[in-house]
């Protein structure tokens, strides 16, 4: 019977888990890893095969050697043993996060009504997924005659409302554009909308 211990250790001011499973007879090792915000940044495994060879191993020995594990990586956690590997494969996971931010449109089949338009606007951070505050918004529909552009900065939930009269729209192919910018990141999305279509030429009488 594979067995297993979970524990939250908080160091100064972060706190990691700790993870060590046994993964059973037909992988006999006993693994632990310590995860924050669910990225693996240390792990250790024993391999107990050859202790399964003798007949005096029992289950409680082993239930004894994964707690001895684990309580052995949280005894270096808190030592401070593990500072150099952690730091490191932080930075490495650090370098691998996505960067930027991600602009999403919440009413995408309802954002165009009776002639106005009415955005439901989200910016969020791609890093952490987290809302971007203070990102400036802006709407405009490409093609239109009138090419007005209509911003508004993000609240605290990285939401954004923007209204405006549906523009008198030219004939070529049009799209809603919406644009955010904080500065330092960048993102937009474009909504085809229905082409005008010119008129064809009328056809010459037989």
């Amino acid at each position: 019977m594979s067995s297993g211990f979970n524990t939250d250790v908080k160091v100064g001011e972060q706190v990691f888990h700790v993870q060590t499973e046994d993964r059973g007879p037909s992988h006999p090792i006993i693994d632990t890893a310590v995860y924050q915000s669910g990225r693996i940044l240390h792990r250790r495994a024993l391999n107990y095969s050859e202790l399964t060879e003798s007949a005096a191993f029992t289950s409680e020995d082993l239930r004894r050697r994964v707690e001895e594990q684990h309580r052995a990586v949280i005894d270096d956690l808190r030592s401070g043993a593990l500072d150099s590997e952690i730091a490191s494969a932080s930075a490495v996971n650090q370098a691998n996060r996505p960067t930027g931010i991600r602009l999403q449109l919440l009413n995408p089949g309802s954002w165009l009504s009776a002639g106005k338009v009415s955005l439901e606007v989200e910016v969020s951070r791609r890093a952490d997924r987290q809302p971007q505050m203070g990102a400036n918004v802006e709407a405009f529909i490409e093609g239109a005659l009138d090419q007005a552009r209509h911003s508004l900065t993000s609240d605290e939930e990285g939401r954004v409302r923007i209204q405006f009269p549906l523009p008198p729209l030219g004939k070529g192919d049009l799209a809603l554009v919406i644009h955010a910018n904080t500065g330092s990141w960048k993102d937009e999305i474009r909504f085809t909308m229905r082409s005008r279509q010119k008129e064809s030429p009328a056809s010459p009488a037989p």
